[in-house]
């Protein structure tokens, strides 16, 4: 299971595949933003068949197969796992172009050893391959993890989370580290249905019946207070949009009491709480010491019909347009009044690369990589051409040697493949500039650029040097 079986693909000179074999391919994953679950890892599940691995949870696939026309009950439905599998198949050499495409042969080389092109006609052969690949003992999900040679796992985790089998991986020495982090998203989406009934798991958690913004506010420290107690690093606020209004406690109190009674609330109600819950957070991240990443601009659930009848997370997310970029330079701007957290900023909306590239270093300070950066390609974002305008838009704008790198944001176990593509991609792009005379330092300068940009920059920015 070597990295880099795929040979040259990508690799489109020959300063770009030199880069890619001396400096990038052996380095090994800090993935610290992913949706893998936990339990999956204490149990060390091994997977019967290959649908297991990559259909079920993955809205990547599935957005491609309702494109082609596959019946739901093929996708989420109650079809057998060879028939998903043969139905994903047949439609997969239509997505020329797609990362999918790709994805999946470099995971299928990589693990599984196959050579060919999966199509309808080759996908029965790789069901059995798989199927008697994933008996062996080197296909648990430990040991995918660790023969992928990643060193962090950073999981996603609701704040009520008890966080059980985080606790449990931390009493053993499994050769990678795992940490949760810490998602408050669902306390702090006051428009959202779910609110109400996310307060009174959060009461029920922490200990504190939460009847205002005080208590509120109680809860969710004492549950920080936990989480930094089991590992975590981070934190990770999803948002469909950023707006900022001027709040204080007293207003956020009478929001959130008037949601809590059932009334309904204007947009600059909901803008005010969420301002001031943000902040709130963005103080206490300080205080602990975690990196705070910020994610926007995401429709969720447009199409309601599929929200009804089959829930969120089903791949019917898109991007979201709209002018939020000042918004979020006064939110952040609000934060410098008391010590700002370490922040990665991600926006679904590909063109916003400039915006977020110029606002890092309008909030630059004398710390290592200015304690604030510019995230990953995420999402949508994470093809060949979005993360090439993203790293053309760092270099161009800000400071490519300081970028954090690749996150899986995946909740498949043979994802870290996004890992090594986007590797591949680093190393064209910058052999392109050495090669047109735009990087004069040579070889073994950009080869520490590389390297620390596939791993060390990731490592050192979330205080891990010491522990992976």
């Amino acid at each position: 299971m070597k990295t880099g079986v795929l040979g040259d693909f990508l690799l489109c000179s020959n300063t770009a595949k030199c880069l890619y074999d001396k400096y990038a391919k052996e380095m090994p994953i800090f993935d610290y933003h992913s949706h893998v679950d936990v339990t999956e890892i204490y149990k060390d599940r091994h997977f019967e068949n290959i649908t297991q691995l990559w259909l079920e949870h993955d809205h990547y696939k599935w957005r491609l197969m309702r494109l082609c026309g596959v019946d739901e009950f093929y996708i989420t439905g109650d079809a057998e796992d060879r028939d998903k599998f043969l139905k994903f198949a047949e439609i997969l050499p239509l997505c020329i172009g797609n990362p999918v495409y790709l994805w999946c042969h470099m995971e299928l080389k990589k693990y599984f050893g196959f050579d060919g092109v999966l199509d309808e006609k080759t996908a029965p052969g790789v069901w059995s391959l798989c199927e008697n690949e994933l008996k062996k003992p080197q296909f648990s999900v430990r040991n995918i993890i660790r023969s992928s040679d990643v060193t962090f796992v950073g999981t996603t985790d609701d704040p009520c989370d008890t966080l059980q089998w985080h606790k449990k991986l931390r009493d053993e020495d499994i050769g990678f580290t795992v940490a949760p982090t810490f998602r408050p998203d669902l306390y702090l989406n006051i428009e959202k249905p779910q609110f109400c009934d996310a307060l009174d798991k959060l009461s029920n958690a922490s200990g504190v019946a939460v009847d205002g913004i005080k208590t509120l506010k109680c809860a969710l420290r004492k549950r920080m207070n936990y989480f930094a107690a089991c590992g975590c690093i981070s934190a990770d606020h999803g948002c469909d949009y950023i707006a900022f209004e001027e709040p204080s406690d007293g207003q956020a109190d009478k929001i959130l009491k008037k949601a809590m009674s059932g009334g309904c609330l204007s947009d600059n109600e909901i803008a005010i709480f969420k301002t001031l819950m943000t902040l709130f957070c963005a103080d206490q991240y300080a205080e602990l010491g975690w990196v705070m990443q910020i994610h926007y601009n995401c429709i969720r659930n447009p199409n309601e019909f599929a929200y009804k009848s089959l829930g969120t997370d089903k791949g019917f997310d898109c991007i979201r347009r709209g002018g939020t970029g000042e918004d979020l330079s006064r939110l952040i701007d609000k934060m410098s009044i008391k010590k700002r957290p370490k922040l990665i900023l991600y926006s679904l909306d590909g063109t916003d690369d400039a915006f977020l590239d110029t606002l890092v270093g309008s909030f630059a300070c004398g710390e290592p990589f200015g304690r604030i950066m510019h995230g990953a390609a995420w999402w949508f974002n994470d093809t060949c051409r979005g993360i090439s305008n993203h790293l053309h838009s760092m270099s161009s704008l800000g400071v490519l040697g300081n970028f954090t790198g690749m996150l899986t944001d995946s909740r498949s176990f043979l994802s870290y493949v996004r890992h090594d593509y986007f590797r591949r991609i680093l190393c064209l792009h910058v052999a392109n500039m050495m090669d047109s005379g735009q990087y004069l330092a040579g070889v073994e300068r950009a080869g520490e650029i590389i390297k620390n940009i596939s791993y060390c920059n990731a490592e050192k920015f979330f205080g891990m040097e010491s522990v992976t």
